[in-house]
Order: structure tokens, then sequence, then C-alpha cells
């Protein structure tokens, strides 16, 4: 209320000049305002596809996990496998080439941005964020293809597992990336995790993605697929039951719907699933393992690393330059020496070359990181010294390489021997890379060409198909000196058969009979080239001999 004359008051109050602060009354700062928390290593260096799962990359892996779970075979590897693998190759690739849908609006979230892109926008290349390239990931990949197929060409199943488990490496090397070997290690620990991650998703790319002008929602694509797989194998099984030329086409193509087959296609269904989910959310967006390398050191004194190894150069002169009698003594050396066996005189030569390799890596290693570099003759002084270190460590793989050799000489080829002697190789071509390196004075490519050098020794061991090269080394020697043992032999897979084959009888049916009663016919996802030339070796001369005539064969 005012009076006749006098200045209306403001709504909002009148603004008095604010009052002196009462005499010794402590005045109380304003608050600063909250500063946002830093994001965490994994937001920073792994935050996920900034949009929801695409209905392409769904459906491919949909598609994949259903072809996986119907044509792998657990119990003898063939077809099915090589199937599986490209299928599952094909929806990980659909997903590294498909960008993500965009992602659902969800209040006061904001996805992070890479700089120089849209909000919500992926990178322009692969390798924005430290993942592999394009190059390097379809190498790794078909690397991986090229393991698996091991199980359609081989009948080995040693040697398929050891390529499955070189093929879950390699496949974690092409979805996740890592060039050191610190972003290798931290790239084994992401697939269970991307799994988890994958989920929520895949979920929500499920019911928001409708493929465009369809009105349909990616459910409702996923339960018509698997209605008409279901019609189609009810109908195939009545079918089959009708005619049997109708069944002999069909009937290895068909699954198996007993409630254990049905049980293992579903518990293959899922697994199969929830990994390429995981793989397809890591090649959506890689995670950043290009930083993850340990810090630089300071260089050392030039004396602090050159004295070592100009000691440690000098004992590995003296001992090759003393030793070589006793390196390459061969089957003399054994025979000279009292005491000495062939097994002992081998495998000294092995763990020596295991121990030396590791240790030799080693001090390389921190030579080269440790080494001031700085000039000229720094330079010169790290080439001469390490490399005439690696170039000695070569001379101890050949010492190990002959030893071997002498000691298969003597008691024949097995599986052990043969692998053993593939290390050593391997390692011999390791040490040469590391005096590539140390002539470059650059290393950032070793890690990786290690691991793809592995993997190429496994699938050149593989390629020369092992157990038929053991049978055909054994049955050389046989022939040549009327020893062999033949227990060992048997024990071989099918791929040997056609080796074996050459053998007389009754050794010959001695070694084939254990290899022929373990033969059953294949399926069609479980065709299997060595066992299918086994089969038309044993079909042509079948298996006569019999166990009381094999009794006094098993070593001779």
């Amino acid at each position: 209320m005012t009076s006749p004359g006098s200045t209306p008051i403001p709504a909002t109050g009148p603004t008095w000049p604010a009052a002196p602060p009462a005499a010794g009354r402590p005045q109380v700062a304003p608050a600063a305002p909250a500063l946002p928390r830093p994001p965490s290593m994994i937001a920073r260096r792994w935050p996920g596809p900034s949009g929801d799962a695409g209905p392409m990359v769904l459906a491919a892996s949909t598609a994949a996990a259903v072809v996986g779970a119907s044509v792998l075979t657990m119990v003898r590897p063939g077809l099915g496998w090589l199937l599986a693998a490209l299928a599952g190759t094909t929806a990980l690739g659909t997903a590294a080439i498909v960008k993500p849908g965009a992602s659902s609006p969800v209040a006061g979230h904001t996805e992070p941005t890479e700089p120089g892109t849209a909000t919500g926008a992926e990178p322009a290349r692969p390798g924005a964020t430290g993942a592999p390239g394009r190059v390097a990931q379809v190498a790794w990949a078909a690397a991986t293809v090229a393991l698996v197929a091991v199980g359609t060409f081989r009948a080995a199943g040693w040697l398929f597992v050891l390529c499955l488990l070189a093929a879950v490496g390699t496949v974690t090397l092409a979805v996740t990336g890592g060039r050191s070997p610190l972003g290798m290690f931290v790239a084994a620990t992401l697939p269970p995790a991307a799994t988890v991650r994958a989920l929520p998703w895949a979920v929500r790319g499920v019911r928001n993605n409708r493929p465009a002008g369809s009105g349909i929602g990616f459910g409702r694509i996923v339960t018509s697929l698997a209605v008409s797989a279901v019609l189609l194998t009810l109908f195939g099984l009545l079918f089959s039951s009708a005619d049997a030329v109708f069944a002999n086409l069909v009937g290895g193509l068909l699954p198996d719907i007993a409630p254990a087959g049905v049980i293992g296609w579903l518990l293959r269904l899922m697994l199969i699933g929830c990994g390429l989910l995981g793989g397809a959310y890591l090649v959506s967006r890689p995670p950043d393992l290009e930083g993850l390398r340990p810090a630089s050191s300071r260089p050392a004194h030039r004396l602090e690393w050159t004295l070592p190894l100009v000691l440690l150069d000098a004992l590995f002169a003296v001992f090759v330059l003393v030793q070589l009698t006793v390196l390459f003594g061969g089957a003399g050396h054994v025979l000279r020496t009292a005491g000495l066996t062939y097994a002992q005189y081998a495998r000294g030569g092995f763990w020596q070359l295991l121990a030396v390799t590791a240790l030799t890596l080693l001090v390389i290693a921190i030579a080269a990181r440790r080494a001031p570099k700085a000039t000229r003759g720094d330079r010169l002084l790290v080439r001469v010294l390490l490399g005439t270190l690696a170039a000695l460590s070569l001379v101890i793989v050949a010492s190990a390489l002959y030893r071997m050799q002498v000691y298969a000489d003597a008691y024949g080829a097995t599986r052990l021997r043969l692998v053993v002697s593939t290390v050593e190789l391997w390692l011999g071509l390791l040490f040469v890379l590391v005096g590539v390196a140390v002539a470059r004075l650059r290393a950032d490519w070793l890690p990786r060409l290690v691991v793809g050098t592995a993997v190429l020794a496994l699938l050149g061991l593989a390629l020369l198909n092992p157990d038929r090269m053991i049978a055909e080394r054994n049955v050389d020697r046989y022939l040549e000196t009327g020893r062999l043992d033949v227990s060992y032999l048997s024990g071989l897979s099918a791929d040997a058969v056609p080796a074996l084959d050459r053998l007389p009888e009754p050794m010959r049916s001695c070694a084939l009979g254990e290899i022929a009663a373990e033969l059953p016919r294949d399926g069609f996802w479980a065709t299997n080239l060595g066992r299918e030339r086994a089969r038309r070796v044993l079909d042509t001369t079948p298996v006569s001999a019999t166990v009381t005539d094999c009794l006094g064969l098993q070593r001779w």
C-alpha cells in the first residue's frame, strides 16, 4: 500500500545496499561450484558404441549363431567348424563395416564423442582409437579361419586343439587390436567383459530398431526365422522317413531333435550368440590400447649396460668355440661318451635352448630400452653388442635342432619330437627378427610379428601333415633298419593311414587295426579330408591280422 506522491515499490523488493558486516563476525566465502568428476579409465579407453546395435548387426549375429549351433560337431571336427568360422567372420565383418544405429535419448546422459566427429558419430577410420586398421583386422581374421579349417583337412585331434587355441588368440586380436605386449595382454581380458556389456546394447537394438519402411520389429523377424526353421526340420524329417533316397540326401543336414540334441543345440546357440555379440560390440567401437605402453625410463650410463653385455657376449663366444665338438658331435659323440644316451644328448639341448632364449630375449629387451641412443657411437654400440648376442644365440638354436635330429634318427619320429623341432625353428626365426629390430633400432612391429610367426609355424606344421610325416619317417626307418614301434604307430590318427599302408603284413594290419576300428562314417558336417582318404585306403585293402598276430609285434 502506498501514499499519494510516494514512489511505488517494485514487486521484487528494493535493492538496498548490503549492510556492513558486524564487527568480529567472520565472512563466509561463497561455495565453489562442484567440478565434474573426471571419466574413468574404462570410459576414456573403452566407451563402447555410441548407438544401439543396428538391425544388420543383430541379424548377421543371429544368423551366424544359428549356423554355428547347427553345423558344429563336438566329437569329430570337420566341415562344420569351417562353415561356422566363415559365418562368424561374416557377422563380425558386418559389425565392423555397418555403423551402429542412433542412440535412444536418455535424460541427463550424453554419449562421449571423438574429436572432429559429430555427436554420436563413430571415428572416421578404424585406427582412430588405437584399434587395428582394416589390413590388420583382415589378416587376423584370415588366420583365424585358416586355423579352424585345419579340422576339415587333418584328422589329428591334437593338432586341431592346438590350432583352436591359437584361433582364440587371433580372433581376439582381430576384434580388439593391441600392438604392444601390454596392449595384447589387456586385449585377452576384454572379450568376457564385452559379452556382458553387449547384452544391454543388443536389447536396446532389438527394442528400438526397426528396418526402414518395414513396420516390423527385429524381434518379430527373429521369430519368423525360428518358425521357418522348425517347419523345415519337421517336414524334412517326415519326408526322410517316407523316402530312403531323400533321407540319404538330407539326413546329415537335419539337426538332432532328440531332447539331448535340442538341449545341446540351445547351449551352443547361447554360447556362440553371446560370443558374437561381444565381438560385434568390440569391433563397432574398439578400445584404445595404443597408449598402453610402459613409461619411458631414463637412459642408463654407457658403462652400466655395456659391461654386462660385453661379458655376456664373451661367455657365449667361449661356450660356442669350446663346445663345438660337443654341440655338433652327433652320434659319434654319444658313442664315445660313457654314460651318455641319445635322450640326454637331445633333451639337454632343448631345455638349454629354452633357458637361453628366455634369458637372452629378456636381456635384449632391457638393454634396448635402457641403452642410450643419442649419439652415433651409442647406436653403433647397441647394434654390435645386441646383434652379437642374437647371432650367438642362433648357434644354440642350430645345436638343439641337430641334437633332436640325432635323437629322432636313433629312436624314430614322434609327435613330441616333431613339435619340439617346430618350436626350435620358430625360436630361431625369433632371434632373426630380434636381430633385424636391433639393426633398425625399432621394435614396435616386433610383438605382432612374433604372434604372427607363431601362427604361421602352426599352420606350416598342419600343412606338412604331421601324423603322416611321422609315419612316413618311421616306415622308411623300418625298411632300412628293420626296427619299428608298431604300438606307437597304431595310436596315430587317420592321417597316417596312407603311409602305414606301405608296411608288409602282418605289421600293416597291426598298425592299422586300431585306427580302422575308430573310423566310423562321418555325417555331412563332420566331413574330413584326412578320414576320407583313410577310408578309401582301408576299403581297398581291409585289415586282416588278428590280435594274436600282433602280440609279438608291438615293438619290433
